[in-house]
């Protein structure tokens, strides 16, 4: 049966009216509107009213379609002139869920009023407002369309409209991480979705920003229609100039709710990295961050009940827009396969993978962890699946400029730590299982970058059988994992290969992409640390003078090459974000000394990580213990106080220099 209505407006809109004689209304327009934010905290209750206002009969839809600026009815006796709508988020409490939306029109049997332009689609409770006095009518989901009318398609389960200003964006690129289309002359795009990920999103175009819930940019919408239901998904863009633009590369903070964890993260690395924020924006530039993985800790995620939606409450306090990579711990440990114990990312923060352009630089996130957790092992193999690598083929097809500048986010890294040969030449290997099929998807592209974390270590990079590839593993925010600064410890934040924990920033302007490493706490020009190796002697009495060791080997298997005094007058100097490009010069006396490449463990981090753990005679981890590093340089003085001036240069000709005055002591807060 069919209700007899009269309107005298242009057809946008769709909505299904439920009621109990199963009744279809479509209504149409195309007034445009406003919404008005509610800004009264004092706003009556609509469950705590007595229907004062004498409205009866309400007819409302449970789920309303229409375009933006859409007009619609309410059917009901008892409406006046003057009445008022009053929306309120289901869904986010508080004045940003509150609306007041003027009637058009009102007579005894219903109410007319337009649907605002800016009125999100979301869960409402809808009342009338009427002086002091308010009457709920009821709930609806309200779904709100650029375009209601986009005509279907033969095989075509998603489509919708990408726009700015009101108007279409051409050439988006939009997926379901599967499929990959782009939207044509009016911003429409079609996609043969099979909603097996129930999202769809788009790659954000140069120069456009979108909308973001805090800081989780809103570049994806849900999907909650079976695959044969077609589902109309819009989505929005701001222009913005984005060409000269920072990136915070966030690595691995495993947030746990352990070792003082959130206590070092809030008091440690977010003024630090929201002060780096902000001398960048002072300086004109647009300023995002991306994280590479592992924000969270599955071994903890159901014993410490702390997991990605914890992790959220504390990403909201960077005052820049975040964009997640996931890591292997970041999945769900109560699943036994990959897509299954991703879902709660999905969930939580969206898509797995995707990509996205900042001015004129072409961002992917890829996760390249295969969960296993064969008998709660949380076990993973370091691999990029089948359909990711095919989606990035159809991704990077879309690039058509193969100039362009690519910068690719994973967790797990490409190469494995460098090491040197017998003639000190660096040599590396692949670390994920599949790295082949991944470098291939990048032939023809002139510039890569691959960002990586994982190993809580720094290291870059290139080779001669893939010039256009660096990579760049960054080490971790949480250091080791949080523990040389947990209390008691040793009072410092130090990574395994000892850099700093800290984070990467990337300054982009135009196609010229510049990057460095910032130590938390340190100023940006931080970049190594000399060791008097004179004055480095690792004992047990000094060092871990409580622990009860079963042999004096091992205490040695720690200590390593420091469990005996060198009093050779050699320097030991880390560069952590060192690359081939850099260059180490010191002298003495203004004579050059000989500047040797070296492979060792750095001697700030045995003390402040593997001795604190053996002084409470507890195993160190041995994940987490001093790794072997070629970011080492030695050289050998002609006394044993004599001041040395060193000299670093960065691949962009910055210099950062130490005049260093020995006996230089060591110390766990040495810098």
């Amino acid at each position: 049966m069919k209700k007899k209505e009269q309107y005298n407006r242009r057809v946008f809109i769709r909505t299904t009216l439920v009621t109990g004689l199963g009744l279809t209304l479509n209504l149409y327009s195309c007034t445009k509107a406003s919404a008005i934010p509610e800004n009264n905290p004092g706003e009556p209750e609509p469950e705590n009213e007595d229907n004062t206002l004498r409205i009866t009969g309400v007819l409302l839809s449970a789920r309303i379609e229409s375009s933006k600026g859409g007009e619609y009815t309410i059917q009901g006796m008892g409406f006046k002139t003057g009445d008022q709508l009053y929306f309120e988020s289901l869904n986010k409490p508080g004045v940003m869920g509150k609306f007041t939306v003027a009637s058009k029109s009102a007579s005894a049997d219903h109410i007319v009023f337009v649907f605002p332009t800016d009125l999100p689609s979301d869960s409402y409770r809808i009342s009338v407002k009427r002086g002091a006095q308010s009457f709920l009518l009821g709930s609806t989901i309200v779904n709100l369309f650029f375009n209601a009318n986009i005509p279907d398609k033969t095989g075509m389960t998603v489509k919708g409209v990408v726009y700015a200003n009101g108007v279409g964006v051409a050439n988006v690129v939009v997926s379901d991480g599967f499929e990959v289309t782009m939207t044509d002359a009016a911003g429409i795009y079609y996609l043969p979705s099979s909603k097996k990920g129930k999202y769809v999103f788009i790659s954000i175009p140069g120069n456009y920003e979108v909308d973001s819930n805090v800081n989780a940019p809103q570049f994806f919408q849900r999907l909650s229609q079976p695959a044969n239901i077609v589902e109309i998904k819009d989505f929005e863009l701001k222009a913005v100039n984005n060409e000269k633009h920072v990136v915070m590369v966030l690595g691995d903070m495993h947030l746990a709710k352990r070792t003082d964890d959130l206590n070092q993260f809030q008091k440690g690395f977010l003024p630090d990295v929201n002060q780096s924020i902000q001398n960048y924006k002072n300086a004109g530039n647009k300023v995002y961050a991306l994280t590479l993985g592992d924000m969270t800790w599955d071994g903890y995620w159901y014993t410490n009940n702390y997991a990605l939606p914890q992790y959220i409450v504390e990403m909201n306090k960077i005052n820049a827009m975040v964009f997640n990579t996931m890591g292997n711990h970041d999945n769900d440990p109560k699943f036994y396969e990959d897509w299954g114990a991703e879902d709660k990312f999905r969930d939580v923060l969206g898509p797995t993978y995707y990509s996205f352009n900042i001015g004129k630089v072409h961002y992917i996130v890829l996760d390249n962890i295969e969960y296993i957790n064969a008998g709660d092992a949380r076990n993973y193999n370091t691999k990029i699946v089948a359909d990711q690598i095919e989606w990035l083929k159809k991704d990077l097809a879309t690039i058509t400029d193969k100039d362009t500048p690519i910068v690719i986010a994973m967790h797990a890294h490409l190469h494995t730590n460098p090491i040197l040969n017998t003639s000190g030449a660096e040599t590396t290997g692949y670390r994920i299982s599949n790295a082949q099929d991944f470098v291939n998807t990048l032939n023809g592209f002139n510039t890569v970058h691959v960002l990586t974390g994982h190993t809580h270590i720094n290291y870059n990079v290139e080779t001669a059988a893939t010039p256009h590839i660096m990579e760049h593993n960054t080490a971790a925010i949480c250091a080791t994992w949080w523990w040389t600064g947990n209390a008691g410890y040793a009072g410092n934040h130090i990574c395994k290969d000892g850099a700093p924990g800290g984070y990467g920033i990337w300054a982009i302007d135009g196609r010229d992409l510049k990057w460095g490493y910032k130590s938390i706490g340190e100023h940006a020009d931080y970049q190594f640390r000399a060791y008097d190796l004179n004055q480095v002697h690792l004992t047990k009495d000094k060092y871990a003078p409580n622990f009860k060791p079963t042999s004096d080997l091992k205490w040695q298997s720690y200590a390593a090459e420091y469990a005996n005094p060198n009093n050779n007058n050699e320097v030991l100097i880390n560069v952590w974000n060192y690359d081939k490009n850099w260059k180490v010069e010191v002298s003495e006396n203004g004579q050059p000394l000989t500047v040797s490449r070296v492979r060792m463990r750095d001697p700030l981090h045995i003390v402040s990580y593997s001795a604190q753990r053996l002084n409470r005679n507890a195993t160190p981890t041995e994940d987490f213990v001093s790794t072997l590093t070629a970011h080492m340089f030695k050289v050998k003085a002609s006394s044993p106080t004599s001041t040395l001036l060193i000299k670093v240069t960065d691949r962009f000709g910055k210099v950062y220099q130490e005049t260093m005055v020995r006996p230089k002591a060591f110390g766990y807060l040495m810098k």
